[in-house]
């Protein structure tokens, strides 16, 4: 096993739990009503994804090209953070514009209730 596979997989479980760590607190941020700083995280979140996945797609071409990837927990467990990561970032996006569309809700009903009275 060479020290650059193992290497490679580190690398894509940091990148992929950085992006899954941005992606969750966009959320965090959304429900407080920081939309701004939602997005930023999110885009952060999407450039961690970007790179994990672009590690991962070296891989692939390297085993497409006839040298292949030797298969071991590390790699897997890389695979397993690369998905979840995936899956915040998707999730993230849902619940940012979730709580916006709420936040806005509140605010019109609040408006409402003023003109009533």
């Amino acid at each position: 096993m060479r020290e650059e596979d193992y290497q490679v997989s580190f690398e894509i479980i940091a990148t992929a739990g950085d992006s899954k760590g941005y992606s969750m607190d966009a959320i965090c941020d959304a429900r407080d009503g920081k939309f701004d700083s939602a997005n930023e995280k999110i885009n952060e979140a999407n450039k961690r994804l970007l790179k994990a996945h672009e590690l991962q797609t070296d891989m692939i071409a390297q085993e497409a090209g006839g040298d292949p990837v030797p298969v071991n927990i590390i790699l897997i467990h890389s695979q397993d953070h690369l998905t979840m990561a995936n899956v915040a970032e998707e999730l993230a996006e849902e619940m940012v514009s979730l709580y916006k569309t709420i936040y806005d809700m509140k605010a019109e009903i609040e408006e409402l209730k003023k003109k009533i009275k």
